[in-house]
């Protein structure tokens, strides 16, 4: 027979007892941290923000959005690999996936991070400043044919999807243009309307107000088909036969996130974008979220 010290079976009662006091914690209990890989004011940064107020509002703790810009995004995407799988940082991210083939990164964007909710797609609008003598995609291609590299454009940084999305229709139509590149939509967005630079594939969230404001024009969508919101602007593949590109929002955690937690997010994200207010916000009825 094994004879355990005393001592001993009083250390393993008391970590039994602290277990299960940690077990009884219902979570959150403290605020939470919303990482965005971009700068203030483009899509990820709207949406997120609006995500974050009313998931205050469903977990009845703050959560707070910190924005870490940078490398395309994935300064902010290392920081979710890197944290603590407690539920208290969770990611807001957008065309994730692509700083792999861009970057050499230190994280693994598939086994060191763990899927909440994938929010669902929204497209991207061409928008130029009003100065720019182009008013349709036809004569967007033919000015950049007859001159190659003049046209220049801002992005949320190289490797993002409103870069790649950029370089997509220079690679279909056959044109060239200058890439300018900047630390989200928001600052890419700011360099468009001081004229800095000449046009954006910006996101809609972030772009549509100055469109309908009348401070940037918008000459087409890179949804497949047009928009019902929008039905004015055509879809680049009218032009350019079998053009798409769509940003896929989505929240992300690092690895090993508590089953409870992702069951908690899920939920009440799905409940949320289905609300008017995160229709409007991603111009986009159709978008709904895709259940992990």
């Amino acid at each position: 027979m094994i004879t355990v010290p005393q001592r001993t079976v009083g250390l393993l009662a008391g970590l039994v007892f602290a277990t299960a006091a940690f077990a009884q914690v219902s979570y959150p209990d403290r605020p939470i941290r919303m990482l965005v890989p971009f700068a203030p004011g483009g899509g990820t940064d709207i949406v997120g923000r609006v995500l974050a107020q009313h998931m205050t509002s469903a977990l009845g703790q703050s959560v707070v959005v910190d924005n870490r810009p940078g490398a395309g995004g994935s300064m902010g995407e290392e920081m979710i690999a890197r944290a603590t799988p407690d539920g208290y940082t969770i990611s807001m991210v957008s065309g994730y996936g692509t700083n792999a083939a861009i970057y050499r990164l230190s994280y693994d964007q598939v086994n060191d991070v763990q899927a909440v909710i994938a929010i669902g797609d929204s497209g991207m609008i061409v928008t130029l400043h009003p100065a720019v003598p182009i008013k349709s995609v036809q004569e967007f291609i033919a000015y950049a044919k007859a001159n190659p590299g003049k046209l220049n454009y801002s992005s949320s940084g190289t490797g993002a999807i409103t870069h790649l999305a950029t370089e997509l229709l220079n690679l279909s139509a056959g044109i060239r243009t200058t890439h300018i590149p900047f630390k989200g939509t928001g600052p890419a967005l700011t360099a468009l309307l001081s004229k800095e630079v000449d046009f954006l594939f910006g996101s809609m969230p972030a772009t549509l107000p100055h469109i309908t404001g009348g401070r940037l024009r918008g000459i087409a969508v890179t949804t497949r088909n047009r928009l019902n919101t929008l039905p004015d602007l055509p879809a680049l593949s009218e032009v350019v036969p079998g053009y798409e590109a769509v940003i896929t929002y989505g929240l992300l955690g690092p690895k090993g996130l508590p089953a409870e937690v992702v069951r908690r997010w899920n939920s009440a994200v799905n409940t949320i974008i289905q609300t008017r207010e995160m229709k409007e916000r991603l111009a986009n009825p159709s978008l709904t979220a895709i259940i992990i």
